[in-house]
């Protein structure tokens, strides 16, 4: 069975959330995917969750706010009812400059994630691209964050390998058996969408959809979460990508 959730980020630009909930359960999404953010109006979040039905089956959680409290976090995610938890990112001047300190961060990923692993829940990184920009030594750092403990999972997002000039394929064989789930984002033809970053909806951009599908149920990935950093109509985004991904 196929699980296709939506990341509410992409909503952020169109509040209340409880309209947002609704608008996707009535485009026919059961899943969603939820951000640290969200978390300021906890008890609105819930309410909403509730009254669609929708279940929040994963959440992006800033590792610094797990590191910081980790019995706080957690227990907002037991109580949302998420079963995947993945640190969204990192600031530029934070991000290490050599292979010793990616690996170095790898591994504190890993340490950091070790309560959410406790209770039984994935842990793991979503990447953008410069994860997949090699470093002058010629190692990404996406590879040396995932090479420092096999512990930590992948919520591969393949847009964003596509922007850093990869092939998603490749990467989804690479890391095959450690994509706890996959961010479904479509890329725009040169000089198209330009008002919406160059993303395109699921299904109406560049990307191989046939090929990176069969690659990730190859994988052993079931879990798809249709993003798009900028839509300017997240209602167009949410009905045309669900549609696209029901078709693959």
């Amino acid at each position: 069975m196929l699980n296709i959730s939506y990341q509410l980020y992409c909503s952020r630009n169109f509040p209340p959330i409880g309209a947002t909930l609704k608008m996707l359960s009535d485009a026919g999404f059961t899943q969603v995917e939820g951000y640290n953010g969200l978390f300021n109006d906890l008890e609105g979040l819930k309410a909403g969750l509730a009254e669609t039905g929708l279940q929040m089956t994963s959440s992006h959680v800033g590792h610094q706010l797990l590191a910081d409290d980790p019995a706080g976090m957690l227990q907002i995610i037991k109580d949302l009812g998420v079963k995947k938890v993945f640190a969204p990112h990192i600031a530029p001047d934070q991000r290490p400059t050599d292979a010793a300190g990616w690996a170095a961060f790898g591994q504190r990923l890993a340490e950091i994630g070790k309560p959410v692993q406790d209770a039984g829940l994935v842990w793991g990184w979503h990447n953008h691209d410069f994860e997949l920009t090699k470093l002058a030594s010629g190692e990404f750092p996406l590879d040396l964050m995932m090479g420092a403990s096999d512990d930590l999972m992948m919520e591969l997002d393949l847009g964003w390998v596509t922007r850093a000039g990869e092939d998603p394929v490749a990467w989804i064989n690479k890391y095959s058996g450690r994509i706890a789930a996959a961010h479904i984002k479509d890329v725009a033809a040169a000089g198209e969408c330009t008002d919406e970053d160059g993303w395109a909806d699921v299904g109406h951009g560049t990307m191989d959809w046939p090929a990176i599908h069969t690659a990730l149920q190859a994988a052993g990935c079931d879990h798809y979460v249709v993003e798009h950093d900028n839509p300017k109509d997240h209602q167009r985004f949410a009905t045309r990508s669900l549609a696209a991904i029901q078709n693959f």
